[in-house]
Order: structure tokens, then sequence, then C-alpha cells
């Protein structure tokens, strides 16, 4: 058996370029004692990725030069020797972006799509969707009637916060590029407002949408928007830093927040927040999501693009904007 994979051979500076992958197709090796061979079918893509490439001091260790890129994945035991992983059953963990992989079980978890679509436990009920859950729930601590802004509000994560939001009962107004985007946040996930910030001023918009303020912000942009976001606060507000795209690819320093002393005058606070801090509650946000689809009161979306080998093409349209909800890297497995 074949399989086939893409290695990360050196760090990128600014928007990465096909140089800094490499494919490459390899025999696979036979099992050892505890081991079990997964068949991956779709590749979760991430913005955090970017930042797995850099050689600096993280959350998480950097990719290595030489390695599978790192990446979380969906798949189907097809040989095992481990007994508590059975052929057949589906998993996901982080089996990197090839189309086998071999563990022992560290970092996978068993899943049972029923009629959830696989992709879906990348998205809502993956990495995204505990990072939505957690993010405005806890560290948003949302009330009802709380005012409640998020920026890439069509993206995996944004979206689903502007849900959970609604859900609680809050105003909520995204922010997004393009018509056709923020029409998807109104009509198709009940948003109460967006914000086209390709195309309106943000500091006006802001301003004729939030004339009460904002209670809570969920930041998945940072730069210019978090910016102007400081300005329209209130008092007690909760500003939650889940990423900051728009500074992902910067080829000089990040560009932060000049605005911060409305954090002093509306006694305001502004706090980042990593995933892997809430593994111990996963269980419970799984739970309450799976609740929710069951019931009708969420919505998904995913951009499927089909084929190993269009990895960085796929991966650049998570910075380009050419997608709605979680993008998703669907492997071509011969039958």
């Amino acid at each position: 058996m074949i399989n086939k994979q893409v290695l990360f051979m050196k760090r990128p500076i600014g928007i990465p370029d096909k140089s800094i992958w490499k494919y490459s197709e390899s025999e696979i090796r036979d099992l050892n004692q505890n081991e079990f061979l997964i068949k991956n079918h779709y590749i979760s893509l991430d913005p955090a990725m970017r930042g797995w490439m850099n050689d600096a001091p993280s959350y998480i260790a950097p990719v290595q030069i030489g390695e599978v890129m790192r990446a979380g994945t969906v798949g189907e035991v097809i040989k095992s020797n481990n007994e508590n992983f059975k052929i057949g059953q589906f998993v996901s963990g982080w089996g990197g972006v090839q189309e086998y992989c071999i563990s022992i079980g560290d970092n996978y978890n068993k899943i049972y799509p029923g009629e959830m679509p696989l992709p879906t436990f990348l998205g809502y009920l993956g990495m995204p969707g505990m990072t939505a859950y957690f993010g405005i729930l806890q560290e948003g601590e949302i009330k009802e009637g709380d005012i409640v802004l998020v920026s890439a509000a069509a993206g995996a994560v944004g979206s689903l916060v502007g849900q959970i939001a609604k859900i609680k009962r809050c105003r909520v107004i995204g922010i997004a590029g393009g018509k056709e985007k923020c029409d998807f946040l109104v009509k198709e996930l009940g948003f109460d407002d967006a914000i086209d910030y390709k195309n309106e001023n943000i500091y006006t918009s802001l301003k004729e949408k939030f004339p009460k303020g904002i209670d809570v912000y969920f930041d998945n942009v940072g730069g210019e928007i978090l910016d102007a976001v400081l300005t329209r606060i209130n008092k007690n507000a909760r500003i939650v830093i889940c990423g900051a795209i728009s500074q992902y690819n910067n080829k000089t320093k990040v560009v932060g927040p000049s605005n911060y002393m409305s954090l002093l005058v509306n006694r305001a606070s502004m706090k980042g927040m990593v995933v892997f801090d809430y593994k111990e509650n996963y269980m419970k946000a799984f739970t309450d999501i799976a609740t929710w689809f069951k019931e009708g009161k969420l919505k998904n979306n995913d951009t499927i693009i089909e084929g190993i080998e269009n990895f960085h093409e796929a991966f650049l349209k998570l910075f380009s904007g050419d997608k709605l909800g979680k993008l998703v890297l669907k492997i071509k497995n011969e039958k």
C-alpha cells in the first residue's frame, strides 16, 4: 500500500508558497503490536496551522522540518493490532496531511457518525466547535440581552459563536467580507445584522449598528478591526481573543491595538483563549452542540476541496476568504 503525504520542508515568510511543502509517496510499513492503520477521509484546514509553521514559542510545538504537515483528520480503521480500535471504527485525531496514518491511539477519539456527515467532526463537533463553545460561553460569559459582535463571522468558529449567542438570546452582529457572506449570516444563520468590512467603513458601521455599545466581542482577526471595536465597548465588556488572521502572514511586526485605554475607562477585559485548555470538558460541549443540531437550532456549512494534491491551493483559501464555514480537504481514495 502506498501513502500519499504532504511534508513540511521550510518555514515561510509571509503567505506560504508551494515550496514550503513537498508531495511525497511512500510504502506503508507493517503494523507493530497495539498499532492500527487509519485511512483518512477528510483533513481539517485551520488558520492555526499557519502559526504552527513558525519556529517560535507558542501553546504547541512548531511543526518540524521534514515532518508530515500537522492537521486534524477523520478516518476509518482498516487494519488493527489494537483491541481498543476495531476495523471499521471511525476516529478523529491528528493524522496530518496524508492518506494513511499509523497510531497506537494517542490523541485519537472514536466517533460514531450516524446521520452526521464526517466533516462535521472537524468543524462544529471538532476543534472549531470546542473553540466557539468555550470561547463565547465561558470566556465571553454571555447572558440574555447581551450585544455581541463576532469577526470572521462566516468562518468555522465565528459562524458557531454567533449561533450559540442567538440560542442564548443575545443580539448578534457579525463582521464578514462581501455581500454573499453577510447575507449568509443574516438569512441562513439568523444573525441580527452584519458588517461588510470590504465595502463599509468599519468605524462608521460600528457607530451605526451599535448605538448602545458592545458587551461581548469575539475576535478572530485582530489588527484594525480590533482597534475599531475598542472604541465602541461598554462598561464591563468582555473581549475574547481567539485568533488574529489579519496578522498571521505579516512580514513585519504584529499590529496591536492603539485604543487599548478603552479597556481601562470601561473596566473591560480582554483575554486570549486556546481550545486545548478546556479538554476536560469537551464532552459537555460535544453533547450540547450535537443536541442543538438535532433540535434544528444550528446550521452548518462546509467548503470541501477534493484531492490531497490540491492541499496548497485549498490552504490559501483560509487567507483569501474564498470559502464559507469550515474548510475541509477531502482525500481522493482509490476504490
